[in-house]
């Protein structure tokens, strides 16, 4: 499972999307994803289904790359699905042993829900596969910037943002060596139940702990030496500009979001 991580990794190849800018991306993101709390029956989850595709194939990112991130949240996923399928209420009632009721709310629940979080994931997904962590951090503060007003630290909060992003396929590989090496000398991850399993884990969160912090420390330090004092006064080697392209994004996005909301309220 640990192999299967590639979220936070970019994926360069030359696309519509990789030459959007930053800005253009993050601001899609979020309306995608209000859109999909906003969607209410199949019409809006066929729409955000559609309007998904339509972007993995704007991006040139390998359907197979995509669907292989979305491994590690399958237990999540499946966890999700079973809480919504059995304690949802409701009527009619669809199925009904002893004290396991599945009902027609619940059924349409669990499956809106695995939808909305496949979806989801993807999406966010699809703007780290297209955007370097510098682009985003730049994108970040940059549209962000209002916020300077109201005192909000912008630059650090979008550094931390695009460093937890940088971290995380490192650290998924830093944990894939780690057992690697305890399964060299003996360990079984595999058998038992699940406390077995979960006391198997200590001997690879131990290791991974004390790597992640000595790897924040040589950052930390770098940083230092580098005289790095945060964003007041730092200029852009490539300064962010609207081209195009961007304006045509904007513009089937607001389209995306008026269907969408049209959806809602018209049955």
């Amino acid at each position: 499972m640990l192999k299967e991580m590639t979220l936070g990794q970019y994926y360069p190849v030359d696309s519509f999307l990789h030459g959007l800018d930053p800005r253009t991306k993050l601001a899609s993101t979020m309306l995608y994803i209000i859109s999909l709390f906003l969607a209410n029956d199949f019409r809006g989850y066929l729409l955000a289904f559609l309007f998904l595709i339509l972007c993995v194939k704007a991006s040139n990112v390998p359907a197979k790359y995509i669907l292989k991130g979305m491994k590690p949240i399958l237990f999540l996923m499946m966890l999700t699905v079973v809480l919504n399928l059995f304690l949802t209420g409701g009527e009619p009632v669809l199925f009904r042993w002893y004290f396991i009721r599945i009902t027609a709310p619940g059924a349409r629940l669990a499956v809106f829900m695995a939808l909305r979080l496949i979806f989801l994931i993807t999406g966010s997904s699809l703007m780290t596969y297209t955007t370097t962590p510098t682009a985003l951090t730049d994108g970040m503060e940059k549209g962000l910037g209002f916020l300077r007003v109201f005192r909000v630290p912008v630059h650090e909060i979008a550094m931390m943002m695009s460093i937890a992003l940088r971290f995380i396929p490192i650290l998924a590989e830093e944990a894939d060596k780690i057992q690697k090496a305890q399964m060299a000398r003996g360990a079984n991850f595999e058998e038992g139940g699940v406390i077995a399993r979960a006391k198997a884990m200590v001997p690879i969160l131990v290791p991974l702990f004390i790597s992640a912090f000595r790897r924040a420390t040589d950052l930390a330090m770098a940083m230092e030496a580098r005289c790095y004092h945060g964003g007041e006064g730092r200029t852009k080697m490539f300064p962010l500009k609207y081209h195009r392209c961007d304006y045509i994004a904007y513009a089937f996005v607001f389209l995306y979001m008026a269907i969408i909301i049209v959806l809602c309220f018209v049955k």
